[in-house]
């Protein structure tokens, strides 16, 4: 059997969609004839992005190494704007860089290829050093569009084609480049077009057909209800609405409000439908499972409806998705952007919500997540701040549920090709075909390459 480096800062017992998409690759690549050796990090968090959970396992035959210490401790205030203000390496990125690289040469040997998920980023120069030494190829798996991400808040333009240039640099590296969308892929050739020398494929999220193989749980109450299952972008959202130098400076994407990924529209769609239907205020029971800001929490109180709603915080992720497949209206909201400018991410809960087979408001810009959630069957879409679709969603979904009837009807065909089985098949194929393809060339000349467009999108 081949072996496959995996690098992965986040593994279980970490939590959070980022994990999951690692921790089912490890799972399912064995069947695919690759053993992976992971060089993770320590496993100890204090992020909300990062929660532990335990109901997340690997095969015990798959060796998992993690660096020895800890990440240093946030730098000060002051010594953090400066380091951001001039691009500076932070503490974190040293440190990682560091001891992941050592800890990668000391097995790198009995592996046949390199594969490095990401974010953080930084793990890209640790893969790139590691195959700088020992000439194996490394494959990029970005679980986000990195410098191209619309969502990502810099401090000015400059800063962000800092962050391009050396996205560039690193990723010219790799033998093979995925991204998780389509879009995605597309706009990384669109802004360095000299990376149709590289194999850049797009390799999607997705979901475990076994994790919906149980019966549903019996439901406790008789009200309609509504689920978020992850986290949003509430506070960055604010945060950059109050901060307008961001905009000034170019370091935010003008024409992106990361407001809309957050319950505002959905809370002001839900009150201004009760306005209209009273009735309905008894039956409703909106839930939300992730870790939850204080400022959402507040956001809710602020509505007249807050008594319907709750946060339930993090749960592990079977618990994820009992509460999914338990909801009569899922809602998945993201970032909003003018009509015609597709978004490059889709959110990882997203394939989950399909695989439910429940209906599913979906707020969403133009992209992959409104092309899958069109064809899947059981997606009610409109844009992500059209409060006047979402009432009407709404209320026909809330119709058809008092008459027990369903308004959508999953296409299981479709939805498949999410599977994850599927999915890491399809990463073998490129590990396969990376460990057979010849070295690439130039690769020390990389910096002397055509800058290209150098877009955010």
């Amino acid at each position: 059997m081949k072996k496959v480096l995996f690098i992965s800062y986040i593994f279980p017992p970490l939590g959070g969609a980022g994990v999951q998409r690692s921790q089912k690759f490890v799972q399912f690549l064995p069947a695919s004839g690759f053993l992976p050796i992971v060089v993770a990090g320590p496993g100890a968090t204090d992020s909300r992005w990062t929660p532990r959970d335990a109901s997340l396992t690997v095969p015990a035959d798959v060796r998992i190494l993690r660096v020895p210490e800890h990440p240093p401790f946030p730098s000060s205030t002051v010594r953090k704007r400066f380091g951001k203000l001039f691009a500076l390496p932070t503490a974190f990125s040293r440190w990682w860089i560091r001891s992941a690289t050592q800890l990668a040469l000391s097995v790198i040997e009995e592996a046949d290829v390199i594969f490095a998920t990401m974010s953080p980023f930084e793990s890209a120069t640790v893969a790139s050093e590691v195959s700088r030494i020992s000439g194996k190829p490394w494959i990029a798996d970005l679980r986000d569009p990195w410098a191209l991400d619309e969502t990502v808040v810099y401090m000015s333009a400059m800063h962000r084609k800092i962050e391009l240039a050396r996205m560039r640099r690193l990723l010219w590296t790799a033998s093979s480049i995925i991204l998780n969308t389509p879009a995605a892929a597309n706009a990384l050739i669109r802004s360095f077009p000299e990376f149709h020398l590289r194999a850049v494929s797009a390799i999607t999220n997705g979901f475990d057909l076994e994790d919906f193989s149980d019966a549903v749980l019996p439901r406790t109450n008789k009200k309609f209800r509504i689920v978020h299952a992850g986290t949003l972008l509430t506070d960055t959202g604010i945060a950059v609405n109050r901060r307008r130098w961001h905009r000034l400076l170019g370091g935010a994407l003008p024409s992106a409000d990361i407001s809309a990924r957050s319950p505002l529209f959905l809370l002001e769609a839900i009150q201004q439908w009760q306005t209209h239907r009273p009735e309905i205020a008894q039956d409703i029971e909106l839930v939300f499972a992730g870790v939850a800001s204080d400022q959402e929490r507040s956001l809710a109180n602020s509505f007249r409806i807050a008594g319907d709603v709750q946060f339930i915080g993090y749960v592990p992720h079977c618990e994820s998705l009992a509460l999914v497949r338990t909801a009569d209206l899922l809602f998945l909201p993201m970032h909003n952007l003018p009509e015609g400018r597709p978004s490059l991410t889709v959110p990882a809960k997203t394939y989950e919500y399909m695989a439910s087979g429940r209906p599913i408001l979906a707020a969403v810009p133009d992209g992959d997540a409104r092309e899958f959630l069109s064809r899947c069957g059981t997606g009610l879409i409109c844009r992500p701040d059209d409060i006047a679709a979402m009432v009407k969603i709404l209320n026909q979904v809330y119709s058809s549920w008092k008459t027990g009837q369903s308004i959508v009807s999953s296409d299981t065909e479709y939805v498949r090709q999410f599977d994850r089985r599927v999915l890491t098949r399809t990463l073998a194929a490129v590990l396969n075909r990376v460990i057979s393809q010849s070295p690439l060339p130039e690769r020390q000349d990389a910096d002397r390459l055509p800058l290209g467009t150098l877009t955010s999108a």
